[in-house]
C-alpha cells in the first residue's frame, strides 16, 4: 500500500514561506493537511489558507512576538522550517564587513534565533516538535561570489547536528541541502532560458528542482515516517554536481 503523509492538526511556521522555495514548502505542508503560517520582512502575495506575518527574523523581539502569536492563535507549534535566507553575488575581496555581517546573520544566526524560540514551545508541549533547516549544496563546495553565504550554510549544517543532540528527544532537528531550484528569479539570476537549459544539462536528473519537491522532503522530515531521523543532512540536489573536467572538450 502507498504511504500517505497526513499532517492534519500540525501547526507549521515557514520563514520566508510566501515565495520562491519557501512557497513550495508551504504548499507541500498544506497539501499534507497542516495549518501553515508564513513570515517575511514585508507583506507577501497571499498563499490561500495560510496566515502571513511581517517579521524580521534577525530581530529577537520580533521573533518572540511571532512565535507567541502562532501559539496564541493555534494553541501549539509543531514544525518550524527555517527557510528565510539568501545572498546577492559579491566578490569576497571587496565586500564590506557590514555586508558579511548581514549575510551570516540572516543565514546562520537568524535560524538559530527562531529555532530557540520554537524549541522553548516544543519542549513543553505534548509530542514535542520538529525543526527543518533549509541549507544549500554551497555549504560543501567552493562558492566564489557567495563565500559568506556558503560559510553560513556550512555553519547551519553544523548547528543542525548540535541542536539535534541538545534538544532531543522532544525535538528533532534536520537540514535539507538544496541544489539548483527553479523560482521566479531563476532566469534573471542565471542569465536567461538558454543559460538555464545549459546548466540543467549538467544535473544528473536533467533539470532544476521545483520548489514543491523541496517541500516534499521537508514534509517527510516533519512526519512520523521520519520519527527516528534527527541530526541528518538530506541532499535535495538532483544527483549532485559533476566534476568540471567531465565537461572539458
Amino acid at each position: 500500500m502507498p504511504l500517505a503523509l497526513d499532517l492534519t492538526g500540525r501547526v507549521v511556521l515557514v520563514t520566508g514561506g510566501a515565495k520562491g522555495i519557501g512557497r513550495g514548502i508551504s504548499e507541500a505542508f498544506q497539501a499534507a493537511g497542516a495549518t501553515v503560517v508564513t513570515c517575511a520582512r514585508s507583506a507577501a502575495p497571499t498563499l490561500d489558507g495560510a496566515a502571513h506575518h511581517v517579521c524580521d527574523v534577525r530581530d529577537p523581539e520580533a521573533v518572540e512576538a511571532l512565535v507567541a502569536t502562532v501559539v496564541e492563535t493555534h494553541g501549539r507549534l509543531d514544525v518550524l522550517v527555517n527557510n528565510a535566507g539568501g545572498a546577492p553575488a559579491t566578490e569576497a575581496a571587496t565586500a564590506s564587513p557590514r555586508f558579511h555581517d548581514r549575510i551570516v546573520g540572516l543565514n546562520l544566526l537568524s535560524p538559530l534565533l527562531v529555532a530557540q524560540a520554537a524549541n522553548r514551545v516544543m519542549q513543553q508541549q505534548d509530542g514535542g516538535g520538529v525543526i527543518v533547516n533549509i541549507s544549500s549544496i554551497s555549504a560543501h563546495r567552493p562558492a566564489p561570489t557567495i563565500a559568506a553565504y556558503a560559510a553560513a550554510k556550512a555553519g547551519l549544517d553544523s548547528l543542525t547536528t548540535s541542536l539535534a543532540m541538545e534538544w532531543g528527544p522532544a525535538v528533532r532537528v534536520n537540514a535539507i541541502d538544496v541544489g539548483l531550484c527553479r523560482t521566479e528569479q531563476t532566469d534573471d539570476h542565471y542569465g536567461g532560458d538558454d543559460r538555464v537549459a545549459a546548466i540543467e544539462r549538467t544535473i544528473p536528473l536533467g533539470r532544476m528542482a521545483d520548489p514543491l519537491e523541496v517541500g516534499h522532503v521537508a514534509v517527510f522530515l516533519a512526519s512520523d515516517l521520519a520519527s527516528y531521523v534527527s541530526g541528518a543532512r538530506v541532499a535535495c540536489d538532483g544527483g549532485g554536481e559533476p566534476p568540471v573536467f567531465l565537461h572539458i572538450t
